[in-house]
C-alpha cells in the first residue's frame, strides 16, 4: 500500500547521467529547492551544454566515469532501452546512489544491470516524478505525485527529502505498483494525447479548425476530474448504443483505415462496459 509523506529538508550535490526531458526540469527543479547540481553527462554533448547554461555551477561530463566526482546522488535519467549500455561504461564513487526515474524498471533490474560492471558499493533507489514532460513546458513540481523506492533505508531517506523538497505529494511505491501506476499513465496521458493529434489531424484536412474542438475537450476534462466514476461522464454514440452513427463514422474513415481501426477499438470497449 503507498505510504504518503510530509515535508523536510537536506542540501545534496547531485549529478544527472541524461539531459532529456526528465533532467531538464528535475535538475533545475533541484536547484531551485537549494540543492547543486554538479555534473551533467549525455551521449549528446550538446544537450548536456544546454542544460549547464540554466544550472548554477554545473559542469559537462563528457564520459561515464564519474570516479572523482564529489556528488552523492546519481540520477539515472536515460531511456529503458539504454540502461544496459550505459551501466556497461559508468563508474561511480563508493557509496554513491545511483537513482533512475523510469516507471517501467523495477529496482531489482537496475540492481542486475549494476553488477554487470561495478566493483565498488553502490546503493540504489527510485525518483518517479509521475508527470509528462517536455522540454520547454513549464510544469509545477509541487503538484506532481514523486513515488520513491529503494531497499536501503539511508536511501529512501534522503529520497524522500528530495521529493519533499520539490513536490507536496511524495509516496513510498514499490516496483509492481510503479509499473501499474505507468500502465495507467499511459492510457490516461500518451493516448489520450495521441487521440487529441488524430481529432486535429481530422478537422484539419477538412479545412476545420481545431480551436472548434477545444470547449469540448476543456468540458470532458472538468468532468472526469471531477466524476467519482469516470464511465458514468461517457458520452457519445457508443455510450447511447447508437450503431447507426458509428457505422456512418466508421464509413468516413474508410480512407484512414488506422484511425477506423482505432475508432472502432475503442467503440467496442465502450459498448461493452455500458
Amino acid at each position: 500500500m503507498p505510504w504518503r509523506i510530509t515535508k523536510s529538508y537536506n542540501q545534496l550535490k547531485i549529478s544527472f547521467i541524461g539531459a532529456g526531458n526528465v533532467s531538464w526540469h528535475l535538475a533545475q527543479t533541484l536547484e531551485n529547492a537549494g540543492h547543486n547540481v554538479a555534473e551533467v553527462f549525455s551521449r549528446n554533448v550538446k544537450n548536456a551544454e544546454e542544460l549547464t547554461k540554466y544550472l548554477y555551477d554545473a559542469k559537462v561530463q563528457r564520459d561515464l566515469n564519474f570516479a572523482d566526482s564529489q556528488a552523492k546522488v546519481f540520477f539515472l535519467c536515460v531511456t529503458d532501452d539504454s540502461m544496459l549500455e550505459v551501466a556497461k561504461q559508468l563508474v561511480l564513487p563508493e557509496d554513491s546512489m545511483l537513482i533512475h526515474t523510469s516507471g517501467s524498471k523495477s529496482l531489482a533490474e537496475l540492481d542486475e544491470l549494476l553488477r554487470l560492471n561495478s566493483d565498488v558499493t553502490i546503493k540504489t533507489g527510485v525518483f518517479y516524478p509521475l508527470q509528462t514532460f517536455t522540454k520547454n513546458y513549464k510544469v509545477n513540481f509541487a503538484e506532481i505525485p514523486i513515488c520513491i523506492e529503494s531497499e536501503e533505508e539511508d536511501v529512501e531517506k534522503v529520497l524522500i527529502n528530495l521529493g519533499q523538497d520539490i513536490s507536496d505529494i511524495t509516496y513510498l511505491i514499490n516496483s509492481e505498483e510503479r509499473r501499474v501506476l505507468h500502465v495507467a499513465a499511459v492510457f490516461a496521458c500518451n493516448f489520450t494525447n495521441h487521440l487529441w493529434a488524430v481529432a486535429q489531424e481530422i478537422v484539419e484536412d477538412n479545412e476545420l479548425e481545431f480551436d472548434l474542438l477545444k470547449p469540448l475537450i476543456n468540458e470532458t476534462f472538468r468532468k472526469a476530474m471531477s466524476a467519482e466514476n469516470i464511465f458514468k461522464a461517457q458520452t457519445g454514440p457508443a455510450r447511447r448504443g447508437d450503431n447507426k452513427i458509428i457505422n456512418q463514422h466508421l464509413l468516413f474513415l474508410k480512407q484512414q483505415p488506422d484511425y477506423q481501426q482505432i475508432y472502432r477499438v475503442l467503440s467496442e470497449g465502450i459498448l461493452k462496459k455500458k
